[in-house]
Protein backbone atom coordinates (compact mmCIF):
# COMPACT_ATOMS: atom_id res chain seq x y z
CA UNK A 1 0.00 0.00 0.00
CA UNK A 2 1.34 3.59 -0.86
CA UNK A 3 1.89 5.59 1.68
CA UNK A 4 0.73 8.90 2.07
CA UNK A 5 3.42 11.54 1.86
CA UNK A 6 4.83 13.89 4.62
CA UNK A 7 3.28 17.61 3.33
CA UNK A 8 4.68 21.01 4.91
CA UNK A 9 3.23 22.79 2.36
CA UNK A 10 -0.13 22.84 3.02
CA UNK A 11 -2.42 26.49 2.23
CA UNK A 12 -5.67 27.30 3.96
CA UNK A 13 -7.64 26.59 0.80
CA UNK A 14 -6.20 22.77 1.10
CA UNK A 15 -7.60 22.50 4.78
CA UNK A 16 -10.80 24.12 4.61
CA UNK A 17 -11.57 21.58 1.15
CA UNK A 18 -10.92 18.43 3.45
CA UNK A 19 -12.93 20.12 5.90
CA UNK A 20 -15.89 20.50 3.22
CA UNK A 21 -15.40 16.85 2.53
CA UNK A 22 -18.84 14.90 2.69
CA UNK A 23 -18.28 13.14 6.49
CA UNK A 24 -18.01 9.79 5.74
CA UNK A 25 -15.65 10.43 2.62
CA UNK A 26 -13.54 12.66 4.86
CA UNK A 27 -13.50 9.70 7.52
CA UNK A 28 -12.50 6.94 5.13
CA UNK A 29 -9.66 8.94 3.98
CA UNK A 30 -8.62 9.00 7.28
CA UNK A 31 -8.95 5.39 7.92
CA UNK A 32 -6.77 4.67 5.03
CA UNK A 33 -3.76 6.90 5.89
CA UNK A 34 -4.34 5.68 9.10
CA UNK A 35 -3.76 1.94 8.21
CA UNK A 36 -0.54 3.20 6.49
CA UNK A 37 1.22 4.05 9.51
CA UNK A 38 -0.09 2.58 13.02
CA UNK A 39 -2.76 -0.47 14.21
CA UNK A 40 -6.06 0.88 13.66
CA UNK A 41 -6.45 -1.20 16.76
CA UNK A 42 -4.08 0.34 19.03
CA UNK A 43 -4.32 3.29 21.54
CA UNK A 44 -1.40 5.01 23.36
CA UNK A 45 -2.08 5.70 26.65
CA UNK A 46 -0.34 8.58 28.84
CA UNK A 47 -1.06 10.11 32.29
CA UNK A 48 -0.59 13.29 32.82
CA UNK A 49 -0.36 14.94 36.62
CA UNK A 50 -0.41 18.61 37.69
CA UNK A 51 2.70 18.76 39.39
CA UNK A 52 2.46 22.80 40.00
CA UNK A 53 -1.08 24.00 39.97
CA UNK A 54 -2.65 27.63 40.04
CA UNK A 55 -1.06 31.57 39.79
CA UNK A 56 -0.28 31.06 36.65
CA UNK A 57 0.51 34.83 35.25
CA UNK A 58 -0.71 34.16 31.97
CA UNK A 59 -4.27 35.41 30.60
CA UNK A 60 -5.04 32.37 28.46
CA UNK A 61 -8.90 32.59 28.66
CA UNK A 62 -10.05 29.51 28.81
CA UNK A 63 -7.82 28.67 31.81
CA UNK A 64 -8.91 27.83 35.96
CA UNK A 65 -4.85 27.88 36.48
CA UNK A 66 -4.59 31.58 35.45
CA UNK A 67 -4.50 34.24 38.62
CA UNK A 68 -6.34 36.76 36.79
CA UNK A 69 -9.71 34.56 37.21
CA UNK A 70 -11.50 33.83 39.89
CA UNK A 71 -12.07 30.08 39.70
CA UNK A 72 -12.21 27.49 42.53
CA UNK A 73 -8.32 25.90 41.86
CA UNK A 74 -6.61 25.24 44.76
CA UNK A 75 -2.62 27.04 44.17
CA UNK A 76 -0.29 24.03 45.01
CA UNK A 77 3.74 24.58 44.83
CA UNK A 78 6.07 22.18 43.04
CA UNK A 79 5.05 18.38 44.12
CA UNK A 80 8.36 16.90 45.81
CA UNK A 81 9.79 14.58 43.72
CA UNK A 82 9.12 11.76 45.82
CA UNK A 83 5.25 12.37 45.30
CA UNK A 84 5.81 12.53 41.59
CA UNK A 85 7.17 9.57 41.51
CA UNK A 86 4.68 7.61 43.10
CA UNK A 87 1.99 8.84 41.03
CA UNK A 88 4.29 7.53 38.45
CA UNK A 89 4.40 3.96 39.47
CA UNK A 90 0.87 4.30 40.31
CA UNK A 91 0.15 5.18 36.54
CA UNK A 92 2.74 2.41 35.07
CA UNK A 93 0.23 -0.17 36.93
CA UNK A 94 -2.59 1.22 35.09
CA UNK A 95 -1.21 0.65 31.91
CA UNK A 96 0.28 3.76 31.37
CA UNK A 97 3.20 3.75 29.16
CA UNK A 98 4.18 7.74 28.99
CA UNK A 99 4.01 9.95 32.39
CA UNK A 100 3.34 13.71 31.54
CA UNK A 101 4.31 16.16 34.02
CA UNK A 102 2.37 20.08 33.87
CA UNK A 103 3.17 23.11 35.69
CA UNK A 104 1.14 26.21 35.80
CA UNK A 105 4.30 28.69 34.73
CA UNK A 106 4.98 31.03 32.31
CA UNK A 107 8.04 29.95 32.21
CA UNK A 108 10.21 27.68 34.61
CA UNK A 109 12.33 29.27 36.81
CA UNK A 110 16.21 28.39 37.28
CA UNK A 111 15.87 27.28 40.63
CA UNK A 112 12.96 24.77 39.66
CA UNK A 113 15.40 22.77 37.24
CA UNK A 114 17.34 20.66 39.48
CA UNK A 115 13.91 19.34 40.77
CA UNK A 116 11.98 19.19 37.27
CA UNK A 117 15.42 17.40 36.05
CA UNK A 118 15.28 14.57 39.17
CA UNK A 119 11.43 13.86 38.85
CA UNK A 120 12.64 13.31 34.39
CA UNK A 121 15.34 10.93 35.65
CA UNK A 122 13.19 9.06 38.28
CA UNK A 123 10.42 8.74 36.04
CA UNK A 124 12.40 6.77 33.12
CA UNK A 125 14.25 4.85 36.10
CA UNK A 126 10.78 3.40 36.37
CA UNK A 127 10.52 2.17 32.18
CA UNK A 128 8.14 4.68 31.33
CA UNK A 129 8.51 7.86 28.60
CA UNK A 130 8.40 11.09 29.99
CA UNK A 131 6.95 14.20 28.68
CA UNK A 132 6.43 18.15 30.25
CA UNK A 133 4.73 21.15 29.58
CA UNK A 134 6.34 24.54 31.69
CA UNK A 135 5.55 27.00 29.58
CA UNK A 136 8.30 28.92 27.39
CA UNK A 137 11.72 27.39 27.65
CA UNK A 138 15.20 28.66 26.68
CA UNK A 139 17.36 27.15 24.86
CA UNK A 140 19.55 26.14 27.79
CA UNK A 141 16.55 25.00 29.47
CA UNK A 142 15.73 22.62 26.67
CA UNK A 143 19.26 21.22 26.31
CA UNK A 144 18.88 20.70 30.15
CA UNK A 145 15.88 18.49 30.02
CA UNK A 146 17.42 16.90 26.51
CA UNK A 147 20.41 15.65 29.12
CA UNK A 148 18.09 14.91 31.88
CA UNK A 149 16.35 12.25 28.89
CA UNK A 150 13.01 14.15 28.39
CA UNK A 151 11.85 12.26 25.48
CA UNK A 152 8.67 14.53 24.71
CA UNK A 153 8.02 18.25 25.52
CA UNK A 154 4.40 19.55 25.09
CA UNK A 155 3.96 23.18 23.84
CA UNK A 156 0.30 23.81 22.22
CA UNK A 157 -0.68 26.32 19.75
CA UNK A 158 -3.78 26.81 21.14
CA UNK A 159 -5.40 27.77 18.22
CA UNK A 160 -4.87 29.69 14.61
CA UNK A 161 -2.55 32.82 14.70
CA UNK A 162 -5.27 34.87 13.31
CA UNK A 163 -7.55 34.14 16.47
CA UNK A 164 -4.30 33.88 19.19
CA UNK A 165 -4.74 37.66 20.50
CA UNK A 166 -8.32 36.61 21.23
CA UNK A 167 -7.29 34.06 23.65
CA UNK A 168 -4.17 34.86 25.32
CA UNK A 169 -2.13 38.33 25.33
CA UNK A 170 0.69 38.03 27.89
CA UNK A 171 2.80 35.99 25.12
CA UNK A 172 2.86 35.85 21.43
CA UNK A 173 2.17 32.97 18.88
CA UNK A 174 5.76 33.75 18.02
CA UNK A 175 7.18 33.18 21.72
CA UNK A 176 5.40 29.33 21.04
CA UNK A 177 7.28 28.67 17.99
CA UNK A 178 9.96 30.05 19.14
CA UNK A 179 10.25 27.49 22.12
CA UNK A 180 8.97 24.71 19.77
CA UNK A 181 12.32 25.47 17.80
CA UNK A 182 14.06 25.37 20.78
CA UNK A 183 12.80 22.01 21.79
CA UNK A 184 13.36 20.72 18.44
CA UNK A 185 17.16 21.81 18.08
CA UNK A 186 17.82 20.02 21.29
CA UNK A 187 16.64 16.64 20.28
CA UNK A 188 13.61 16.27 21.96
CA UNK A 189 9.98 15.31 20.65
CA UNK A 190 7.70 17.81 19.99
CA UNK A 191 3.86 17.33 21.49
CA UNK A 192 1.75 20.30 20.69
CA UNK A 193 -1.37 20.61 19.11
CA UNK A 194 -4.80 23.06 20.26
CA UNK A 195 -8.05 23.66 21.88
CA UNK A 196 -11.28 23.57 19.61
CA UNK A 197 -14.25 25.50 20.81
CA UNK A 198 -13.04 28.40 21.72
CA UNK A 199 -15.37 30.52 19.50
CA UNK A 200 -12.99 30.62 16.90
CA UNK A 201 -14.26 30.33 13.20
CA UNK A 202 -13.89 26.88 10.92
CA UNK A 203 -11.07 29.16 9.33
CA UNK A 204 -9.61 29.39 12.86
CA UNK A 205 -9.83 25.53 13.13
CA UNK A 206 -7.98 24.77 9.49
CA UNK A 207 -5.57 27.48 10.20
CA UNK A 208 -4.21 25.85 13.62
CA UNK A 209 -3.88 22.45 11.58
CA UNK A 210 -1.99 24.33 8.45
CA UNK A 211 0.57 26.09 10.82
CA UNK A 212 0.71 22.37 13.02
CA UNK A 213 1.53 20.07 9.73
CA UNK A 214 3.75 23.06 8.15
CA UNK A 215 6.45 23.03 11.16
CA UNK A 216 9.36 22.53 9.72
CA UNK A 217 9.09 18.44 11.32
CA UNK A 218 5.50 17.72 12.15
CA UNK A 219 4.98 17.07 15.92
CA UNK A 220 5.62 13.57 16.84
CA UNK A 221 2.18 13.97 18.95
CA UNK A 222 -0.81 16.15 18.50
CA UNK A 223 -3.30 16.98 21.03
CA UNK A 224 -6.33 17.79 20.00
CA UNK A 225 -8.62 18.96 23.33
CA UNK A 226 -12.22 20.27 23.42
CA UNK A 227 -12.51 23.05 25.36
CA UNK A 228 -13.48 22.14 29.23
CA UNK A 229 -15.84 25.06 29.85
CA UNK A 230 -14.51 26.65 33.25
CA UNK A 231 -16.70 29.16 35.46
CA UNK A 232 -14.84 32.12 36.35
CA UNK A 233 -13.01 32.37 33.07
CA UNK A 234 -13.71 34.23 30.35
CA UNK A 235 -14.97 31.55 28.05
CA UNK A 236 -16.91 29.56 30.27
CA UNK A 237 -20.04 30.55 28.78
CA UNK A 238 -19.15 30.38 25.06
CA UNK A 239 -21.08 28.11 22.73
CA UNK A 240 -20.19 24.26 22.33
CA UNK A 241 -18.99 22.99 19.52
CA UNK A 242 -20.90 20.85 17.12
CA UNK A 243 -19.56 17.02 18.33
CA UNK A 244 -19.21 16.58 14.29
CA UNK A 245 -17.40 19.71 13.84
CA UNK A 246 -14.45 18.07 16.28
CA UNK A 247 -14.75 14.54 14.84
CA UNK A 248 -13.72 16.62 11.43
CA UNK A 249 -10.88 17.78 13.52
CA UNK A 250 -9.35 15.07 14.26
CA UNK A 251 -9.74 13.35 10.63
CA UNK A 252 -8.28 16.19 9.11
CA UNK A 253 -5.46 16.49 11.78
CA UNK A 254 -4.83 12.46 10.91
CA UNK A 255 -4.76 13.09 7.04
CA UNK A 256 -2.12 16.34 7.22
CA UNK A 257 -0.06 14.46 9.64
CA UNK A 258 -0.07 10.70 9.01
CA UNK A 259 2.95 9.63 11.13
CA UNK A 260 1.91 11.46 13.98
CA UNK A 261 0.06 10.45 17.21
CA UNK A 262 -3.50 12.52 17.27
CA UNK A 263 -4.27 12.51 20.91
CA UNK A 264 -7.42 12.86 21.83
CA UNK A 265 -7.26 15.01 25.02
CA UNK A 266 -9.16 17.37 27.10
CA UNK A 267 -13.02 16.76 26.81
CA UNK A 268 -13.53 13.36 26.95
CA UNK A 269 -15.71 13.78 29.60
CA UNK A 270 -18.19 14.95 28.07
CA UNK A 271 -17.96 12.68 24.99
CA UNK A 272 -20.59 9.67 24.67
CA UNK A 273 -18.84 6.32 23.40
CA UNK A 274 -20.27 6.68 20.15
CA UNK A 275 -18.54 10.17 19.47
CA UNK A 276 -15.13 8.47 21.02
CA UNK A 277 -15.71 5.49 18.64
CA UNK A 278 -15.81 7.55 15.69
CA UNK A 279 -12.78 9.97 17.16
CA UNK A 280 -11.03 6.87 16.99
CA UNK A 281 -12.23 5.48 13.56
CA UNK A 282 -11.02 8.85 11.93
CA UNK A 283 -7.47 8.33 13.16
CA UNK A 284 -6.70 9.29 16.97
CA UNK A 285 -4.68 6.77 18.35
CA UNK A 286 -3.70 8.20 21.63
CA UNK A 287 -5.65 8.95 24.80
CA UNK A 288 -4.57 10.39 28.71
CA UNK A 289 -5.41 7.96 31.01
CA UNK A 290 -6.92 8.62 34.35
CA UNK A 291 -9.56 10.86 36.18
CA UNK A 292 -7.91 13.91 36.30
CA UNK A 293 -5.97 16.32 33.12
CA UNK A 294 -4.50 18.68 35.28
CA UNK A 295 -7.63 20.17 36.84
CA UNK A 296 -10.10 18.97 34.34
CA UNK A 297 -12.16 15.97 34.66
CA UNK A 298 -11.53 12.94 32.06
CA UNK A 299 -13.00 9.25 32.04
CA UNK A 300 -11.90 7.04 34.74
CA UNK A 301 -9.66 4.11 33.82
CA UNK A 302 -11.82 1.29 34.20
CA UNK A 303 -14.42 3.43 31.79
CA UNK A 304 -11.65 3.53 29.12
CA UNK A 305 -10.77 -0.39 29.30
CA UNK A 306 -14.15 -1.25 29.05
CA UNK A 307 -14.85 1.08 25.84
CA UNK A 308 -11.70 -0.42 24.17
CA UNK A 309 -12.95 -4.07 25.09
CA UNK A 310 -16.17 -3.11 23.33
CA UNK A 311 -14.06 -1.78 20.17
CA UNK A 312 -11.37 -4.32 20.05
CA UNK A 313 -8.83 -1.94 20.95
CA UNK A 314 -5.13 -2.71 22.78
CA UNK A 315 -3.07 -0.84 24.70
CA UNK A 316 0.47 0.44 22.42
CA UNK A 317 3.16 -1.25 24.48
CA UNK A 318 6.00 1.05 25.80
CA UNK A 319 9.22 0.72 24.27
CA UNK A 320 10.92 -0.80 27.95
CA UNK A 321 7.70 -3.08 28.05
CA UNK A 322 8.18 -6.58 27.23
CA UNK A 323 5.31 -8.80 25.97
CA UNK A 324 4.86 -10.78 29.48
CA UNK A 325 4.65 -7.36 31.05
CA UNK A 326 2.33 -5.94 28.59
CA UNK A 327 0.25 -9.09 28.67
CA UNK A 328 0.22 -8.80 32.49
CA UNK A 329 -0.99 -5.49 32.59
CA UNK A 330 -3.97 -6.26 30.31
CA UNK A 331 -4.71 -9.25 32.48
CA UNK A 332 -4.80 -7.10 35.87
CA UNK A 333 -6.90 -4.37 34.03
CA UNK A 334 -9.53 -6.34 32.67
CA UNK A 335 -9.57 -8.40 36.25
CA UNK A 336 -10.00 -4.76 37.72
CA UNK A 337 -12.98 -3.95 35.32
CA UNK A 338 -15.25 -7.01 36.10
CA UNK A 339 -14.28 -6.64 40.15
CA UNK A 340 -14.81 -2.46 40.11
CA UNK A 341 -11.83 -2.85 42.24
CA UNK A 342 -9.79 -0.04 41.01
CA UNK A 343 -11.02 3.25 42.81
CA UNK A 344 -7.64 3.57 45.20
CA UNK A 345 -5.40 3.28 41.80
CA UNK A 346 -6.48 6.77 40.68
CA UNK A 347 -4.71 9.62 41.60
CA UNK A 348 -6.32 13.10 41.88
CA UNK A 349 -3.53 15.89 40.38
CA UNK A 350 -5.41 19.00 42.25
CA UNK A 351 -5.24 16.89 45.52
CA UNK A 352 -1.07 16.12 45.71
Amino acid sequence: MNQAPIRNNWTLDDVNSLFKLPFNDLLFQAQTVHRQHFDANEVQVSTLLSIKTGACPEDCKYCSQSARYATDIEKEKLMAVDKVLEAAQIAKAQGSTRFCMGAGWRNPKERDMPHIVNMVKGVRELGLETCMTLGMLSPSQAQTLKEAGLDYYNHNLDTSKEHYNQIITTRSYQDRLDTLENVREAGIKVCSGGIVGLGEQASDRSGLLMQLANLPKQPDSVPINMLVKIEGTPLGNVDDLDPFEFIRCIAVARIMMPKSHVRLSAGREAMNEQMQALCFLAGANSIFYGCKLLTTANPEADADMQLFAKLGINTERGQAQTAEEQYQHEQSLQTQIVNQENADLFYDATQA
